[in-house]
């Protein structure tokens, strides 16, 4: 059975910009996920901002192919899905960690904004914790300009921040449970703030475009088909993850964390 988005909720999507909650996982499911990452942290290290985890991690890798959620994603993309990217992106308690106001596809290197990035909880998010703050509509503007702040504080790799006055009392506060995902497009302007609770507040950000989708800077990305057909060839076809951190993975994913980084430098 298809569970696309409805009508209206692709309408909101295609209206705000930015599409939520969608539950995707049980309450124990995402509990399972979440202890699966920190027993691989407590062995591997910190996961935070690791470039594509889905390579080195069958826990990331399932969500990314997580059957709701791509009927979802298929809702506004279509039906064949590359993963192009992805991150977890946490918090730690009473942390002053932040992410500035951006829009992502101002530096992402891509020639168009066929994408959709799913943000999936896999603990509670609230306003208190640091969750993202959204701007409704915001996406309909197009690009802005950027800045580069470099704060040691700010969780983006330059610590990328809009020109743009943001009128809070128009910005959305995304509160997911664990286990929902929210929807946002590439040129939606969103935040966090500092996480002041007492609590771990865990996401994983995943990244879906349409295989028309090209790399301006470089032709060796890559990114995995986890539905429908590949008839362009823009991005390397990436091995799938069946084995936590196995050795030529781990290489794999270097590398392109390496070329990541490199893209970024760029824009």
């Amino acid at each position: 059975m298809s569970h696309q988005l409805s009508q209206a909720d692709q309408e909101q999507y295609r209206r705000d910009g930015f599409f939520f909650p969608l539950r995707i996982l049980s309450a124990e499911e995402a509990a399972d996920h979440r202890e699966q990452l920190e027993n691989m942290e407590a062995k591997h290290g910190l996961m935070h901002y690791r470039t594509k985890p889905y390579l080195l991690m069958k826990s990331a890798a399932e969500i990314g192919k997580n059957p709701l959620l791509l009927d979802a994603v298929e809702s506004l993309l279509g039906p064949d899905i590359l993963l192009w990217d992805g991150a977890y992106v946490i918090k730690e308690p009473s942390n002053k960690k932040y992410i500035s106001w951006h829009q992502d596809l101002t530096y992402w290197g891509l020639d168009g904004d066929e994408l959709v990035t799913a943000w999936v909880a896999l603990s509670e998010v609230t306003t208190e914790n640091g969750c993202m703050k959204i701007l409704p509509g915001s996406h309909h503007q197009g690009k802005h300009d950027h800045h580069s702040t470099f704060d040691e504080e700010n969780i983006l790799h330059r610590g990328q921040e809009l020109n743009l006055e943001i009128d809070e009392e128009q910005v959305v506060s995304v509160e997911l449970q664990s286990g929902e995902v929210s929807l946002h497009h590439g040129w939606t302007p969103h935040a966090s703030y500092p996480n002041t609770s007492g609590n771990r507040r865990i996401g994983l950000s995943l990244q879906y475009l349409t295989p028309r989708m090209r790399q301006t800077h470089t032709d060796c990305e890559s990114a995995t088909l986890v539905q429908g057909k590949d008839r362009f060839n823009h991005f390397r076809p990436e091995p799938p993850c069946t084995e936590d951190f196995a050795l030529e993975m781990i290489t794999f994913q270097a590398e392109v964390e390496r070329l990541k980084h490199k893209v970024y430098d760029t824009n």
